[in-house]
């Protein structure tokens, strides 16, 4: 039967169509300006010699502003006056050649990525973050399953392209298996890992990566700004439930329906040959040694982080903000993952030896070529719109322009302002 005929009144069928071919034509458009867009790694590259070219030309215009700052604090202009400088002068050439190594090593999500994917690297080639979701995903029931596939979507971005690997085909064969349309897990599954990539219930690799970038950002105005890993984690732990709520209703109330009832007939690929891996039960018994280490490894770094004199708290103030802890927290990933990794590993016979540990950590790092390749450019952009002085001219311009239209004290937002920009 089809879509029209089923979901929709017959005399409906015409209308339906049109509507199927305007959005057909729509989505077309879509996918005809994305594939005029250049590669990312080009965009970039693009944007770091369109700043090498923009400051010659801006020098050559004159452009500069007055320093907001107080004479005397810290990274104040010379004379007051904040000038751009020209990239494309002999200088400017001089600064390029003799930084560009620094700005690639220098750049904060480099390092912050690839320290955090040795750890996540044995957990997931181990096989415990496959056998975690599955274990989360083939227990739920034809109630609850849309929820804890939106859910289990949302969390695995702990674990990089697991969600898209595992997760969604995984989702697909579930809702089959209990009657329901595999369309719809397919696209649940998809909308938790895509819709909820940035949010979870821990900090988890993205959360450095971002801080990171921000924190790159922030220091074109204030060289001495820090930005933790943390900063973010209230509004992504919320997004997590908002995100699986939000995710679970569209699907149940809007997706599902309009795909109708499902008919196994009509299927291009019969799914009832394709088979779950249930977890076994060697899987099982490592699991749960994985969660006692995880348990006992929580307990030995609390014991370093909750007593006011925890080694790892900060060392002049006793917070736990700024701490250690907190900057290193890249540390604390890379060692909470691996060592459940490593646990789990030996009970199910995918970890033997040392070896096996670093082949785990060498697969990950081998699908990070193109990545190594982006954040080359990504960091001489960022490099270089810092060195022209573009980041702090703009935010001056930008906070005067507010002050002309009058957008200022409770109506603007405070961190617009320039004295809170250059404190």
């Amino acid at each position: 039967m089809s879509y029209d005929s089923e979901v929709l009144p017959t005399g409906n069928a015409n209308n339906t169509n049109n509507k199927r071919s305007a959005f057909s034509r729509f989505l077309a458009a879509v996918e005809w300006l994305g594939n005029l867009l250049p590669h990312p790694i080009t965009l970039f590259a693009l944007f770091a010699v369109g700043i090498v070219v923009l400051s010659g030309l801006a020098s050559w215009a004159g452009l500069s502003v007055v320093d907001p700052r107080p004479e005397g604090a810290p990274g104040r202009a010379a004379g007051g006056i904040i000038e751009v400088v020209n990239l494309l002068s002999a200088d400017g050439l001089r600064m390029i050649v003799s930084n560009l190594v620094r700005n690639f090593t220098g750049f904060a999500p480099l390092g912050t990525v690839l320290v955090a994917l040795l750890g996540v690297g044995i957990a997931e080639h181990s096989g415990l973050l496959s056998a975690a979701v599955r274990s989360l995903v083939m227990k739920a029931s034809r109630h609850t399953v849309t929820m804890i596939v939106v859910f289990a979507g949302v969390i695995s971005n702990t674990a990089a392209e697991l969600g898209y690997v595992v997760l969604i085909p995984l989702a697909a064969m579930i809702f089959h298996s209990l009657g329901r349309h595999p369309i719809a897990g397919l696209a649940a599954a998809f909308a938790g890992v895509s819709g909820g990539y940035s949010a979870n219930l821990l900090i988890g690799t993205v959360d450095p990566l971002l801080s990171g970038i921000t924190e790159a950002a922030a220091q074109i105005i204030d060289p001495t700004y820090a930005v933790g890993p943390e900063v973010n984690w209230y509004f992504m732990m919320l997004s997590t439930f908002m995100i699986t709520f939000v995710g679970s209703w569209v699907t149940t109330r809007i997706v599902e329906p309009q795909l109708g009832e499902y008919n196994s007939n009509d299927a291009s690929i019969d799914l009832s040959e394709e088979k779950m891996e249930e977890v076994s039960a060697v899987e099982k018994r490592g699991l749960k040694l994985a969660g006692v280490s995880l348990v006992i490894l929580t307990a030995l770094i609390a014991m370093t982080v909750v007593p006011e004199s925890g080694i790892l708290r900060h060392p002049e103030t006793g917070a736990i903000a700024g701490s250690p802890f907190l900057r290193g927290i890249v540390a604390m990933i890379l060692v909470f993952f691996a060592v459940p990794g490593i646990v789990y590993g030996k009970v199910v016979g995918t970890i033997r030896n040392d070896r096996d540990v670093i082949d785990c950590m060498s697969k990950s790092m081998s699908t990070m070529g193109m990545y190594i390749v982006l954040v080359f450019f990504a960091a001489q952009f960022v490099a270089y719109f810092s060195m022209t002085n573009f980041g702090t001219i703009f935010a001056v311009l930008g906070a005067e322009f507010l002050q002309s239209i009058g957008l200022t004290g409770s109506v603007a937002v405070p961190v617009l302002h320039p004295d809170v920009w250059f404190r």
